[in-house]
């Protein structure tokens, strides 16, 4: 079969969201950074070669997947950017000579560069009016991010009141993070408690941030650092002078921050602080490198996702021996077995690891792993473990070679590939294997599901094991009568012999039966349709007014909405033509579930017919995707480029050279406070609203 760059191109975004969604926003990613690194530069090289395939959503076009709807989204003041990413020292030097050919070697020697650690933390934006604390965001896409203002707030480091007043606003970014000893403080207390332990600080650090309840989080080791300024009516004229405010102000600054003259001194803090990284009390990934005088920032400006004057260099992984005790299988959530390793417990980059995927079977045999080996792991990212391989000459002549088992374990069902050519083997009984349906009903009770609390992984497994549903349609049969069958949902009443259902029972029911008006988006998602997720989902639930309407859509209709293309609209329409997945559909209804519509697009003012309009740069209130979106719900189209048929450029703050290409174009621009009068008065008023 022939390359198909376009559908490589789709395949590559669907992976790249879906990984991004679960580092940033689940905390729980699932494939080394360097994969992720990896599939991204794919990414970027086809989209070089073929400009047409770039979207405004691309991925290489935006930073982040988004706020997660359980906090409210705010817009950050100015755009939250990435930094792009050097994996050696020549990747570095290069960034460096990029920024001579730009700049000029008499600038960047007039303004020097400021080295700093790479905290494996959570980016926050601090927003202070007159020097009191107003807000704290998560960095989401970079646009908008989640409010965690209460729980940031709870952070010693961070003043509620600057010490030295600032006027007007001031916009403070910063890394949430946990130190090491607090890290295992707190996963010892949950251990202890009986629940899961954190895999690493980030991910605790990123859950304490996100929890419902403020004082939890401020039982959490939580510290803060600042790394920029993003606005400030205070004109600053470094950055390393800003971190001198910050200073002032009761922020606090890393003391291994460095201003240095020369590129040469650059390196030197690169190596010495990958000396020093696991001497630390927390974790960095690596070392950050930021032009330091600010007028040469403003001049050198930003491509789409990162600042053009710094990189990030990252360090290479870390890599340990240990012993590969065996070597088992899991089942997930579409039928996907994994083998993965299980190992003596290692301390590596700052952590205990003691479980590593193997991906799939042909991934053992590659990398000649036997059970009993002594292994080489690494964490790539310092985040993943990962097995590389074995060490040869410690081998003994006991080890043994794994045999990937041809039944699942969990059903017993037989293994198949789902077709030929695939490299991982499922099993078939989609429907009632119990790791199967646990992994469904845990993603449908997750928060970019119908986020249903008292529905863990504790309460899925004591229902799965009590065969209280068949699959995932009976589970809003569940009652009182159903739960209190299990130990876990039992409390033993003075005097009584009988159990009586306990709090975490009630409170499940309670949650159940709130879950049933949840929007039709998250429904979407909650079904566990291959590809749907929560950047597709309110795409689909904008063109179709209930489940019914979606299910009758052929895939040649939804091939035509704009985001879909012809792999989800496969994805989709395959799901509805398996007879067990309309039955949950029709079970969840009768249940007085599944009730809440969105208008269709059909029914809004289509203001924009006809019309071409490209976005640049933030626009007050809406993400880059909700802007497109409200585009094409008004009937026109979201362009990614300028050209001479461009009929509007809506330009907000941080817009680049979409803007530059415009005026040269003689396009007309649009201010973005003026995107909510385009979109309902249509291109010719706003206009000559902008001109009166």
């Amino acid at each position: 079969m022939s390359f198909d760059p376009r559908a490589r191109h789709e395949e590559l975004c669907l992976l790249l969201n879906h990984y991004r969604w679960e580092y940033y926003v689940l905390d729980a990613p699932t494939i080394p950074d360097a994969d992720f690194d990896a599939l991204m530069g794919e990414l970027e090289k086809l989209e070089k070669d073929h400009p047409e395939f770039v979207t405004p959503d691309s991925p290489t076009q935006v930073v982040g997947p988004g706020a997660d709807r359980s906090f409210t989204e705010v817009n950050h003041p100015s755009p939250m950017l990435s930094l792009d990413n050097a994996f050696s020292m020549d990747e570095v030097r290069a960034w460096s000579n990029r920024m001579v050919s730009l700049a000029g070697a008499d600038a960047l020697a007039a303004s020097g560069y400021m080295c700093e650690m790479k905290i494996d933390g959570v980016a926050i934006d601090l927003v202070y009016v007159d020097g009191i604390l107003l807000r704290g965001a998560t960095r989401g896409n970079g646009r908008v991010g989640e409010d965690v203002t209460a729980n940031i707030g709870t952070i010693n480091q961070i003043p509620h009141r600057l010490a030295q007043p600032m006027p007007g606003t001031l916009e403070v970014r910063g890394e949430v993070f946990m130190e090491l000893a607090g890290f295992n403080e707190l996963n010892d207390s949950l251990i202890d408690e009986g629940k899961k332990p954190f895999a690493n600080p980030r991910n605790a650090a990123a859950g304490s941030i996100r929890l419902k309840d403020p004082a939890v989080s401020a039982a959490r080791p939580l510290s803060f650092l600042c790394h920029g300024i993003g606005v400030s009516k205070t004109e600053i004229s470094s950055l390393s002078g800003a971190y001198d405010i910050l200073k002032a102000c009761g922020l606090p600054t890393s003391d291994r921050a460095l201003r240095v003259d020369t590129f040469e001194e650059v390196m030197a803090y690169i190596a010495d602080l990958g000396v020093q990284r696991h001497l630390l009390s927390h974790e960095i990934d690596g070392a950050v490198v930021k032009i330091d005088r600010i007028s040469l920032q403003k001049d050198l400006g930003f491509t789409v996702r990162a600042p053009r004057w710094a990189i990030a260099y990252k360090f290479p992984p870390v890599e340990v021996t240990t012993k590969l005790l065996d070597i088992r299988v899991g089942v997930g959530r579409t039928g996907r077995v994994t083998p993965y390793a299980v190992m003596e417990p290692v301390k590596v980059a700052g952590s205990t690891v003691e479980m590593a995927t193997l991906h799939n079977g042909s991934e053992v045999v590659r990398k000649g792993v036997l059970i009993g080996d002594t292994v080489i792991i690494r964490k790539a990212g310092d985040v993943i473990p990962e097995v590389l391989g074995p060490v040869l000459q410690d081998r003994t002549g006991s080890e043994r070679a794994f045999v990937m088992p041809t039944l699942c374990p969990q059903c017993g069902t037989e293994l198949a590939y789902e077709k030929q050519g695939d490299a991982d083997l499922r099993c078939p009984n989609r429907r009632s294997c119990p790791a199967q349906l646990r992994e469904r009903l845990i993603h449908i009770s997750s928060r970019q599901g119908l986020d249903i609390e008292g529905l863990g992984e504790k309460a899925v497994d004591a229902i799965v094991a009590q065969h209280l549903v068949t699959d995932e349609s009976d589970l809003f049969n569940l009652n009182a009568q159903m739960l209190i069958t299990c130990p876990l949902f039992q409390k033993q009443e003075k005097g009584s012999d009988t159990p009586a259902l306990s709090k975490n029972a009630e409170k499940l029911l309670e949650q159940l039966q709130a879950a049933k008006t949840k929007s039709f988006d998250r429904y979407l998602v909650a079904l566990n349709i291959r590809h749907i997720g929560k950047g597709v989902a309110p795409v689909l639930a904008s063109h179709y007014t209930t489940i019914d309407d979606l299910a009758s859509a052929t895939a040649e209709e939804l091939s035509q909405i704009d985001g879909i293309g012809p792999t989800l609209a496969a994805s989709i329409t395959s799901w509805f033509a398996i007879d067990w997945h309309r039955a949950i559909i029709e079970k969840w209804k009768a249940c007085g579930a599944m009730t809440q519509t969105k208008t269709p697009v059909i029914e809004m003012k289509q203001t924009l017919t006809g019309k071409t309009i490209v976005v640049t740069g933030s626009v007050p209130g809406y993400t880059r995707d909700g802007a497109s979106e409200a585009i094409i719900a008004r009937g026109g189209k979201s362009a990614s480029s300028v050209s001479k048929n461009t009929h509007v450029v809506v330009a907000g703050e941080g817009a680049g050279s979409k803007l530059d290409k415009a005026i040269s174009l003689s396009v007309p621009v649009l201010d973005s406070s003026l995107f909510g009068y385009l979109l309902d008065h249509g291109v010719e008023l706003a206009l000559g609203e902008a001109s009166g």
